[in-house]
């Protein structure tokens, strides 16, 4: 089968493009095509940087590109702001287009709350009556979405997917953290990840575990949110217990970033909102235990999962903290657990192949019995945008 999507791609430094790369590098593995039409900057084989997200022109300029390479069905990763103003309301534009001419569309909405905002309602409304299948990544969801719309058969629940790598051996060493028992904030610095929180909590799980140590690995995306930087950083500096906390900053590739979470005795997620977290995934995907706020996303995972502890009330911070770091047995029955739900449920390929059974349910073949036949070349070095330029002129 031959897969279009929009999404966002790597090296933009987005939740949606790191998503996308993981799906499309399993379903090339099960012997199907993808080709991702991305904004610029996004890189990499049969990965076409064509739009700026306010561009005016963004649903027929995607349109005409994704269609000339003859997808059997389009892929739409949504997120609110990724396409265009107004929360991206030229996406509707685009699927409007790819119905029109027949193409079926599934999208995939990566933020679904459990109560739908005046604007949520309005978007959401025609993307679903349009799109062919929307997927999103918990039951609720789904739950909420035909509360509001209707149309359940049209809606399939995919959780989201974990890779199946093994830790960093040494990560601790490598950053100098030996013998310490980590405690890991990872991602971007906004307010709604409530990593101030932990911050100003720290002293007491530092009085109270001399081995412990505060690791904040993030960074800035462009200017966003620059006041809540500017008084989170003021924060760290100004800690009483600042000689116990390390800052690490960078770009992270992501054996960079594996190093980092391998070296961590706990990740902890303080969210105050979201429906959903890719960190969640990476802390899985290298068996560390997570301690998460309670978000109903963060519970149902920590429950499928058996790999992290659920905080409800903001004083349970500390005692759920210093329960992972100094109970051995406790972690290692969570990165075990970790580990089972990564291999038996939530890996890749796994995701990959549900997400093939939703495509064929909209996919109509007109050739009878035709088999689809597809090997994909070994990745590695080469001129991606060479390959790429060939395969638009193919489809000339």
């Amino acid at each position: 089968m031959r897969i279009g999507f929009v999404s966002t791609y790597p090296p933009i430094e987005c939740g949606i493009a790191t998503y996308t790369e993981s799906l499309t590098r399993a379903l090339r593995a099960a012997r199907n095509e993808t080709f991702v039409v991305s904004q610029f900057g996004a890189q990499g084989p049969h990965v076409f940087p064509l739009y700026q997200p306010q561009s005016p022109s963004f649903a027929a300029d995607v349109f005409y590109t994704s269609t000339r390479l003859t997808p059997d069905v389009m892929h739409i990763q949504h997120e609110y702001g990724l396409y265009g103003t107004q929360k991206g309301v030229e996406l509707i534009e685009l699927i409007l287009r790819y119905r029109l001419a027949g193409l079926p569309v599934v999208t995939t909405l990566h933020t679904v709350y459990e109560r739908l905002e005046r604007d949520e309602r309005i978007l959401l409304k025609p993307i679903l009556e349009n799109s062919d299948a929307v997927i999103v990544h918990e039951d609720f969801q789904k739950q909420t979405l035909v509360d509001a719309f209707g149309l359940a058969e049209r809606i399939h629940v995919i959780e989201h997917g974990v890779r199946e790598v093994d830790p960093v051996p040494d990560a601790k060493a490598r950053l100098g953290l030996e013998g310490k028992k980590v405690i890991l904030l990872a991602g971007y610095f906004r307010p709604s990840k409530g990593f101030h929180r932990i911050v100003d909590l720290f002293p007491r799980i530092a009085e109270r575990d001399p081995d412990a140590v505060l690791v904040v690995a993030g960074k800035v995306r462009n200017i966003e949110f620059d006041d809540y930087q500017r008084t989170f950083f003021g924060c760290l500096n100004r800690s009483p217990v600042i000689d116990r906390i390390r800052i690490l900053r960078g770009q992270f590739p992501q054996y960079t970033f594996d190093t980092i979470l391998s070296a961590a005795d706990v990740m902890v997620l303080p969210y105050e909102r979201g429906a959903q977290s890719g960190m969640f995934a990476q802390a899985l995907a290298l068996q560390r235990p997570v301690v998460a706020s309670d978000l109903r996303a963060f519970r149902l995972l920590a429950g499928r999962s058996a790999a992290g502890l659920i905080v409800e009330r903001d004083g349970d911070w500390v005692e759920a903290i210093l329960r992972v770091l100094s109970d051995e047995a406790l972690r290692r029955r969570m990165q075990a657990n970790a580990r089972r739900y990564v291999r038996e449920r939530a890996a890749w390929r796994l995701v990959a192949r549900r997400h093939v059974e939703v495509y064929r349910r909209v996919v109509t073949v007109p050739y009878g019995k035709a088999e689809y036949v597809y090997f994909p070349e070994p990745e590695g070095p080469q001129d991606a945008r060479g390959g790429d330029r060939a395969l638009l002129d193919r489809a000339s």
